[in-house]
């Protein structure tokens, strides 16, 4: 063993010496000024990330394991690069990332410092003492993580609320305004694939952070210069001095009520639930903390929950990609409906934001998927025209979308008298508008809110995507329609119909490390400054570049502002009621292109945003 250990100091001692030589030798060839711009850029950037290796390494402040696993990598220079050319940023979603070590990975370090950031900030505000909700999903390190992130709180003498278990991020969102906490951390990667961890910031509002607090809060973290800077306390000290709280099945019971106090047609749906057969499945995370019990509580008395994705399981064994988005995740789910005849079959994802759904077509007994746009807006007509009804539909009451989602928003608000409120996307900008009308109408006008990457909000009780207040409301469609002699299938079918034929895609395409994230800025570099007269059969109308706040008009010329947050978003309004969009993710190494398209017919409709797509696809990659 002694052998070993000294084996190991001697092994450490040579390669920091080696990593010193290199360097040096960096240093020496900068200095002479013979070397290329292009070049020197580059051997900058490999001195810095070095040096940053260097020091995790060797600094105290790291422990034993993480400089283990830094040194299993010494001979990959790409791996080192990686881990360490960057800081993880603050994006739509928050910090998230890779597990592991390094400035640009998830661990205990970096959310460390995001902590004492966050905690510098609160400090601030002098709003400390209303406390910080702290709730996590079921990916690997989330449990470690939350406590991390309570203690350092404590640290800092700031009051935390930290669940008993695992919880959907639509309970931490509730919990924050029901606890009247000035903040809440979510410890999740939402939708990533297992070995991504992550971090979302909300507010007292219960939404995540948009600017300028984002932009402030980050500002505290880059100030702490020093991982030493991190405040440290017992669970047991922070107990006695009554900061550290636990949170229990008591906020399951307020969410779930608040939920089942937003069914609209309560009898329908116990008359109905009799029969209705539906299959959902967790994929191996949050959701059925809540969902099972939820339905049941409601009337559904034929549930079937996936066994093999039942149980929290953050390797996700069962799935590559734990994304209802994916097809292949509902894989089981498919297998057990076809078993037992269901009608509808309903997944979340880990942190039970987003809901994906298949539903059975009778006369063809296939399912059928539905698409984020698809089901979102099953849920809206389906609310809407019942709160008209019910006459409880408010006097030009919110319709919140996003610029990527589907146009038919625009016609179902439109149909029903709804001002509709377009967004940036990211659910955090629909909640920066819920709280900025609830300031002026007291809180009574907003109706629905949705963004294509499967969420939607169905009430004002929370501030972000409910993945499980979905599974109820599809649920409650179902019975609504069955009761009717209709599925969900005749429902999409009938608005279609009435509404007009929309079609949406997405396409994205991966650009992982750090030569992945200068080819993305690259495209969107190309992007802007290329004069795109036409996509594809397509004449460009209009032209937005919500970075520098611009619109062009492409037929007259004109120029205006898009009135929108500085963010990189590029926008092409289409003729005949088509569009693209194209954007980095906030979340992921890639770039997002979008589509959308109305046509006569649902062949008409799908031939064309295939031919959109394609055109769009070779328009960005050719740059």
């Amino acid at each position: 063993m002694l052998f070993f250990w000294t084996y190991q100091i001697f092994f450490k001692k040579v390669f920091i010496y080696s990593v010193n030589s290199v360097i040096i030798s960096i240093s020496k060839k900068l200095s002479k000024g013979d070397v290329p711009n292009d070049i020197k850029e580059r051997i900058d950037k490999m001195k810095n990330y070095l040096e940053e290796y260097k020091k995790w390494c060797e600094s105290p402040d790291f422990d034993e394991e993480t400089k283990k696993e830094l040194l299993e990598i010494k001979d990959d220079e790409k791996e080192i690069e990686d881990r360490f050319y960057k800081e993880l940023e603050f994006g739509t979603a928050g910090l998230r990332g890779v597990i592991g070590a390094g400035t640009n990975r998830m661990n205990k370090y970096t959310v460390g410092k995001a902590t004492q950031g966050l905690a510098n900030y609160i400090i601030e505000q002098g709003t400390q003492d209303k406390g910080v909700a702290i709730s996590y999903d079921s990916r690997r390190m989330s449990k470690e993580f939350s406590l991390q992130t309570a203690l350092i709180l404590n640290a800092n003498g700031i009051k935390t609320y930290l669940f008993e278990n695992l919880r959907p991020v639509p309970e931490l969102s509730f919990a924050v305004r029901k606890l009247k906490c000035t903040a809440g951390v979510m410890i999740t990667a939402s939708h990533n694939p297992p070995k991504y961890n992550g971090y979302k910031v909300y507010w007292d509002d219960g939404a995540q952070i948009v600017a300028p607090k984002d932009k402030d809060i980050i500002a505290k973290v880059r100030t702490v210069a020093e991982y030493s800077e991190i405040k440290e306390i017992s669970k047991e000290e922070a107990i006695e001095k009554g900061l550290f709280n636990i949170v229990g099945t008591e906020m399951d019971d307020k969410y779930i009520n608040t939920l089942k106090s937003l069914i609209l047609n309560p009898e329908i749906v116990k008359e109905q639930g009799k029969n209705l057969k539906v299959v959902y499945t967790p994929l191996h995370g949050t959701g059925n903390t809540v969902a099972e019990r939820l339905l049941k509580e409601i009337g559904i008395q034929n549930l079937y929950v996936v066994p093999e994705q039942k149980e929290p399981d953050g390797n996700f064994p069962t799935v590559d990609y734990p994304n209802p988005e994916d097809k292949k995740a509902f894989k089981l789910a498919l297998e057990l409906a076809k078993k037992v005849d269901a009608d509808v079959v309903l997944a979340t994802d880990p942190d039970a934001d987003r809901l994906g759904i298949y539903a059975k077509d009778t006369k063809t007994g296939e399912y059928m998927t539905y698409t984020g746009n698809m089901s979102a807006l099953l849920i809206a007509e389906y609310r809407i025209s019942q709160m008209k009804e019910k006459g409880i539909l408010p006097e030009k009451g919110m319709f919140i979308t996003t610029i990527v989602s589907s146009d038919l928003a625009k016609a179902i608000a439109a149909n029903y008298g709804l001002e509709c409120f377009e967004v940036l996307t990211g659910f955090k900008n629909i909640g920066a508008i819920m709280k900025r009308e609830e300031e002026k109408t007291d809180g009574d006008k907003y109706v629905f809110g949705f963004e294509e990457s499967y969420g939607c909000l169905i009430g004002d009780y929370a501030r972000d995507k409910d993945g499980i207040a979905a599974v109820m409301a599809l649920c409650e469609a179902a019975c609504y329609y069955r009761a009717n002699n209709e599925t969900l299938w005749d429902q999409m079918n009938n608005i279609y119909k009435k509404y007009g034929f929309y079609k949406e895609d997405q396409v994205s395409i991966v650009l992982e490390g750090a030569e992945g994230a200068e080819k993305i800025k690259e495209m969107m570099t190309a992007m802007r400054n290329k004069d795109v007269q036409n996509i594809g059969s397509y004449k460009v109308l209009t032209f937005k570049d919500v970075e520098r706040d611009y619109v062009k008009d492409m037929i007259i010329g004109t120029e205006s502002k898009t009135g929108l947050p500085k963010s990189n978003v590029l926008y092409y309004q289409l003729e005949n009621n088509a569009w693209c969009c194209v954007r980095p993710s906030g979340t992921e190494p890639k770039i997002k292109l979008y589509f959308g398209v109305k046509g006569k017919d649902e062949e008409d409709a799908t031939n064309s945003l295939e031919d959109l797509k394609d055109a769009m696809v070779k328009l960005v990659k050719e740059n």
